[in-house]
């Protein structure tokens, strides 16, 4: 779950910092997903992705010919042979969904598909009031699901738009199968309430509220004088549990009247137990510095072929470049000898800086240190 957030997140803010930008996001819901699956369907993609054949026939004996019944007390139904879809409640089952549909990809650069095994969404990151794209790329999951035979229930799908610009237009909603997806303010997504503003008082106003309804259950277990370590362990497992969910998306970003909130969730619990908590602000700093040492170790990461700071190396020498290039647009004479021991030299009283026509504006910050422009004044060597 934590990856598919982060990406879809950083996805739309990415977009969203150039201008005349917003983004359209659709978030699909399969009629059910799981049990539409194709056994013969699936193993011929299994097989096209290299699993040898004795897997995939243990995998196609798994799915076909599971007999079914249903027992109520004492009364049991006639029992039915299935052989299609996956049994719900296996972990093998959310497996084969993402092997099933791991052909669904993007055909255009400026759309993203976001899975988390049924959970799909695409984020089209609309330029200049062009969405032809992004329809196109609606249209053509549509056909993709009918041939893979999963259905869409229209009614459950939604679409969030994203739009920060002043001049906002009316956004006409998008149609599958004849019928048009409701466009909504906001939406639960993967546990965690998105609003089209993408701010998180919302979703911290729902952690929140089903935090202080655990806090109930500690205080009975307090009262039933059970000891410290084990209310720290029911505490980590039911409360802290919902206050990190997805932490490292949405902490960053909340308010200052949020944060203190969440606190003081934490500090009850701490009154009730007696010990002292890792502080809301500790456990968003834990979990980033854990995934970010997960980032750097993993091979398969892109972009693992740079170091964690390229970006900002390739950034300072551009700098330096640009500075040497500037340095060279200097008149003669106030440019310092290459053998000079001189750490700075002086400008002649006469000149000026600021307006001598062969030097540009944006040689002050670097020449000059950040100052504003002075006559004589002096000029430290790079």
């Amino acid at each position: 779950m934590m990856p598919s957030l982060p990406n879809f997140i950083w996805h739309s803010l990415t977009h969203l910092e150039k201008k005349g930008t917003y983004v359209r996001m659709l978030f699909i819901d399969f009629s059910s997903a799981f049990n539409t699956i194709v056994p013969q369907h699936l193993i011929g993609k299994l097989s096209l992705l290299g699993l040898n054949t004795s897997l995939c026939n243990w995998i196609l004996d798994f799915l076909t010919g599971r007999p079914q019944f249903v027992r109520i007390g004492s009364s049991t139904s006639n029992s039915t042979t299935l052989s299609t879809g996956a049994p719900q409640g296996s972990v093998l089952s959310p497996l084969l969904f993402t092997l099933l549909t791991h052909d669904c990809a993007v055909m255009r650069s400026s759309n993203h598909i976001i899975k988390f095994t049924d959970d799909t969404t695409v984020v089209g990151l609309i330029n200049k009031h062009n969405e032809s794209a992004y329809r196109e790329e609606v249209q053509e999951l549509v056909s993709w699901c009918k041939v893979n035979n999963l259905y869409l229930n229209v009614d459950k799908t939604k679409e969030m738009v994203v739009d920060f610009r002043r001049a906002r237009r009316d956004h006409s909603p998008l149609a599958i199968d004849g019928s048009s997806v409701e466009i909504v303010k906001n939406i639960k997504f993967l546990g965690v309430h998105i609003v089209e503003n993408l701010t998180w008082t919302l979703n911290t106003s729902s952690i929140t509220k089903r935090a202080q309804q655990r806090l109930y259950f500690l205080r009975k277990l307090r009262e039933a004088h059970l000891p410290s370590p084990i209310l720290t362990t029911f505490y980590r497992g039911t409360v802290e549990t919902i206050l990190s969910s997805c932490i490292i998306t949405w902490f960053g970003n909340c308010t200052t009247f949020d944060r203190k909130t969440l606190q003081r969730i934490v500090r009850t619990a701490e009154k009730i137990i007696g010990v002292s908590l890792p502080s809301i602000t500790n456990i968003y700093i834990t979990r980033c510095s854990r995934k970010a040492t997960n980032i750097v170790k993993d091979p398969h990461t892109p972009h693992m072929n740079c170091s964690p700071f390229c970006h900002l190396e390739e950034e300072w020498r551009t700098s330096e470049q640009e500075t040497a290039a500037l340095r060279e647009q200097l008149p003669p004479a106030i440019t310092p000898e290459p053998d000079s021991s001189f750490t700075s030299f002086p400008v002649p009283p006469s000149y000026s800086l600021s307006t001598h026509p062969s030097i540009p504006l944006r040689l002050r910050s670097r020449l000059c240190g950040g100052a504003g422009p002075t006559t004589g004044s002096a000029m430290p060597r790079a």
